[in-house]
Parts: structure tokens; C-alpha cells; sequence
């Protein structure tokens, strides 16, 4: 059967507390678009499961990062500091394949 698949109250609860922090971190407007997202890692010696962090801070300014943990584990010490965000950009036509 095709469909979402089926999010707990405590996984949408982590990812939401990771957005949050991702909004306060940066300094994100509440109309910016922040999406968090877990994923199985497959490659050898990557952790079973990671965070997947991308935000916008415009049209095409599009940021990311990954925490190698889930998102139940993510501290607001795992993200990258908020001088980073510069560096987080992903440039048109270039980045990874996780979103």
C-alpha cells in the first residue's frame, strides 16, 4: 500500500523541536520554509539513521546540514553555529541528493 508513512507523537514531536531550534539558531523568519527530515543511512560506517536539516532563507537560497544522529538524539549544540549559515548554502545546481 502506497501512502506517508506512519509518524509517532514523539518523532513529530523531535523533528518540530529541530526545526525550532533551527529557526532560533539562524534567526529564521516565520514565513521561511525549515524542513527536517530523518533518514536511513545505507553507506558503511555512516550511522543507522541521521537528521537532515534544509532551509530557505529566499526563493532560491536554499541551506543544509546533517546531524549523523536521529532526531530524538539532536542537541541544540549538534547544529552548526549561527556565523556558519553562509556556508550552509547550497549552490543552484550543485549539493547532495538527500532533498
Amino acid at each position: 500500500m502506497l501512502g506517508a508513512p506512519r509518524t509517532s507523537p514523539e518523532q513529530l514531536q523531535a523533528l518540530q523541536r529541530v526545526q525550532q531550534v533551527t529557526r532560533e539558531r539562524f534567526a529564521l523568519q516565520p514565513n521561511m520554509a525549515v524542513l527536517v527530515t530523518e533518514l536511513a543511512c545505507v553507506v558503511p560506517g555512516c550511522p543507522p539513521l541521521e537528521t537532515v536539516v534544509a532551509f530557505w532563507t529566499a526563493p532560491h537560497a536554499r541551506h543544509q546540514f546533517r546531524v549523523f544522529k536521529p532526531a530524538r538524539a539532536v542537541l541544540p549544540d549538534d547544529l552548526p553555529y549561527a556565523w556558519q549559515k553562509p556556508t550552509l548554502r547550497v549552490l543552484e545546481g550543485e549539493g547532495c541528493d538527500c532533498c
